[in-house]
């Protein structure tokens, strides 16, 4: 069987460094509102940007300058800029520290005879980075890294991995990325909840309805799903 996990918030944290790299954006543009307020024109900057840049550190950089822009009319400092920028850096290069479970999962699937694919999206350098970091890399027999999860992409993966509903499983934190577009195609899905999720990848629960997957407490619970 071929088993794939996606990469961030499932084998390790990521949305958290995020949102303390956001934290840090909107206190040094509080003289420009609360964060309640200055939130919407963020993502809406990067949603808007999503077609040109993609996802990931390097993307919510761009995303984090456009938005000091527009928010001070031009006005933002260079000495703020520098700062965004810093803060992208640090995205690009912090720990990586495994979740609960994920050094003793993986292994026992490669002993139980299974492959295992790492299929995460976002910017091919940064989470090349990110898996190099994260010292798994001999774990996976194949590294797949998209632009975008969806079902084109996933119809792709299975042609080009010969892989049938019987033989592939997807396992990951996101219900928009890693599961829903597997499930729908009739393959299976494995969710294992993150507490932080982008806004970008939660859905509504008349979403879920109709849809077949399953979902567990922790990563070390899948074991008991798999042969």
């Amino acid at each position: 069987m071929l088993i794939a996990f996606d990469a961030d918030d499932t084998l390790w944290p990521n949305q958290p460094h995020f949102d303390q790299v956001e934290a840090t954006f909107f206190d040094i543009l509080a003289h420009c509102g609360e964060p309640a307020a200055l939130h919407p024109q963020l993502y809406a900057v990067q949603r808007r940007n999503l077609a040109l840049y993609g996802y990931g550190a390097k993307a919510l950089t761009l995303s984090l300058i456009e938005t000091a822009i527009q928010l001070t009319d031009g006005a933002v400092s260079s000495a703020d800029i520098q700062r965004l920028l810093d803060l992208g850096k640090d995205l690009l290069r912090f720990r990586i520290e495994l979740l609960p479970g994920v050094a003793e999962v993986l292994p026992e699937l490669r002993l139980r005879g299974h492959q295992l694919m790492l299929l995460t999206k976002g910017d091919l350098f940064d989470q090349e980075s990110k898996v190099a970091r994260s010292g798994l890399g001999d774990l996976f027999d194949y590294v797949e890294i998209v632009s975008e999860k969806d079902e084109p992409t996933y119809r792709r993966l299975f042609r080009r991995y010969h892989a049938t509903p019987e033989s592939f499983v997807m396992i990951g934190n996101s219900l928009k990325s890693d599961v829903l577009p597997v499930a729908r195609l009739g393959y299976r899905a494995i969710h294992v909840p993150y507490h932080a999720t982008w806004i970008h990848e939660q859905v509504p629960d008349s979403a879920l309805v109709g849809v077949d997957f399953k979902t567990v407490a922790s990563l070390a619970e899948v074991l008991d799903l798999l042969p």
